[in-house]
């Protein structure tokens, strides 16, 4: 009886309905998508860094883990004390520049032979590797979201480059040049960002990475395996933050919607809830009823933001190859809590003020 009168109230008003669901979905569909293209960047980041093949990346003090913010204040002499380290096989020193012209790219400044005895070299989709100070490799999937073709120029960095070559993703970076060419274009000159090091065995880890802590104190010492549990929103400053304040935004967004519709539906039943309390109808039944169709609308809304979610990430990567989102099963689930929780806190006070409204008023009400 009940669940048939909240079914009925909820399209006897098609358009307030809509509106309501499609708030909902708003809110979901912003949870998922802050949440999944954050997820997504550090994911992605963090598996092409462990596919540069290192064991151990070694950063300067207090560096970030984010890469590309580790700025160059080494000197590349460091790599040949690391060589003479028992157990390592070969060390390449990587200069690490961020470019913010005509869109967010890293690019590494390489050592080609010695990028080539750790990573086990790139796999070519045409072109040929580094040769000159000007050119530059491209990955495949940098030079599809770009159309890049080898031989075309690329302003990086206020300067020219040659793409030289077009490269298999997945080895770091998705742009490189030679580091002696990113050093003298950059001021670092004998300067590297980070260190990466092979061991002859994969088992000896923990040891080179002892030996490197009694080497360089206070220097940032990180395994490689396993490098994608440590890329979290929680080692990168802000972004924490800045996920909090955007689940804020969309809790806010869901609360004001059913508020508004919510107290707005009350307002022009007030006669049903009349008849409704004078048939017998207690506060807490029309309680129940405001707030059954309130999670109702919430959860067709998480349905609908679900669906949008999906559709968003089809567009965006469409635009954007480069781009990934990833869409977890557990922000799913938790998109649609946050939009329940949100919605029945907002259905709270009109909720409050249906049950406490005399029946004879409410009869009389025009």
């Amino acid at each position: 009886m009940i669940g048939h009168m909240i079914v009925q109230n909820v399209l006897h008003r098609p358009v307030r309905t809509l509106i309501t669901v499609i708030g909902v979905a708003v809110e979901v569909t912003l949870v998922i998508l802050v949440v999944g293209l954050t997820t997504g960047l550090l994911t992605e980041s963090a598996k092409r860094t462990e596919g540069v093949g290192a064991d151990i990346m070694i950063q300067p003090p207090s560096a970030s883990i984010w890469a590309a913010f580790s700025g160059a204040p080494m000197p590349i002499s460091i790599a040949e004390k690391l060589k003479k380290l028992d157990y390592v096989q070969a060390v390449a020193p990587v200069l690490v520049q961020f470019n913010s012209v005509n869109g967010l790219d890293v690019v590494y400044g390489i050592d080609p032979d010695s990028f080539r005895a750790v990573s086990g070299g790139f796999v070519f989709h045409s072109g040929h590797g580094l040769e000159g100070p000007d050119d530059m490799l491209v990955d495949d999937v940098y030079a599809r979201a770009k159309k890049v073709k080898v031989g075309q120029t690329l302003h990086i960095l206020g300067h020219d480059f040659n793409v030289a070559g077009v490269v298999e993703h997945g080895k770091g970076a998705r742009l490189f040049v030679l580091m002696s060419s990113l050093q003298e274009k950059s001021g670092a000159v004998d300067k590297a960002s980070i260190f990466f090091v092979k061991c002859d065995r994969s088992d000896r880890t923990p040891a080179v990475m002892e030996e490197v802590r009694q080497l360089l104190p206070g220097y940032e010492i990180r395994p490689l395996k396993d490098f994608i549990s440590l890329m979290t929103s929680s080692n990168l400053p802000g972004l924490s933050a800045f996920i909090n304040v955007m689940i804020s935004i969309a809790v806010a967004i869901g609360f004001l919607v059913i508020f508004l519709s919510m107290y707005t539906t009350i307002i022009e039943r007030t006669r049903e809830i009349g008849v409704l309390k004078s048939l017998g109808a207690s506060k807490p039944y029309i309680v129940e009823i405001i707030l059954s169709e309130t999670t109702l609308l919430c959860l067709g809304g998480t349905v609908c933001g679900v669906g949008l979610s999906f559709l968003m990430r089809w567009m965006f990567t469409s635009i954007f190859p480069s781009m990934t989102i990833l869409i977890l099963p557990k922000w799913i689930l938790y998109s649609g809590i946050i939009a329940i929780v949100g919605g029945l806190l907002g259905a709270l006070y009109p909720a409050w003020v249906a049950s406490r409204k005399d029946p004879v008023e409410a009869l009389a009400y025009e």
